[in-house]
């Protein structure tokens, strides 16, 4: 199972379309998952025409995508349990690498993906995966944008970057 990881694409506001190479990759995915700041259900209807979508809600989307998505869910992926979350909540102190790993505490997960803040991260703490996209349309201090792919396969569950010079 091929899936394609993204969050924080903040359209329209930092892109009217989703980059080339990442549509290119998501066409050939079983499922897509965002992780948040979509802000806009037309990421929704973009992503969709590549594959099936799911997802949850960050701190600058609208009612319409908190409804949908929610904020936080653990999704099964193969054999896997997979927890998703922005990376936003719960509030108070915490990076969001912090946050993403309360949420799902005590949680039997395999990995957990998260977003929100635009740095990419792939690491794997006491056999539990960690993984976040970064931001294919807004990278803020990150040398690239980037998104990611996960490949799922009987027990094995693996994650990596692709990153891109430029959105466009």
């Amino acid at each position: 199972m091929k899936i394609g990881v993204v969050s924080d694409t903040h359209m329209p506001k930092r892109a009217s379309v989703l980059p080339p190479a990442l549509v290119s990759q998501f066409r050939n995915v079983d499922l897509i998952i965002h992780l948040g700041d979509w802000t806009n259900m037309e990421v929704y209807r973009q992503l969709s025409a590549l594959a099936p979508v799911e997802g949850v809600a960050g701190n600058n989307d609208p009612e319409e995508i908190i409804q949908r998505f929610g904020y936080h869910k653990i999704i099964q992926l193969g054999s896997h349990k997979v927890g998703l979350t922005h990376g936003f909540l719960p509030e108070g102190r915490g990076n969001a690498r912090e946050k993403a790993m309360k949420i799902f505490q005590g949680q039997e997960v395999k990995a957990i993906l998260f977003g929100h803040s635009h740095k990419p991260l792939l690491k794997r703490e006491n056999g539990l995966l960690l993984f976040n996209p970064g931001s294919p349309t807004d990278k803020r201090r990150e040398p690239k944008y980037s998104f990611g792919l996960l490949q799922i396969s009987g027990e094995m569950i693996k994650a990596k970057h692709i990153y891109l010079e430029r959105k466009r």
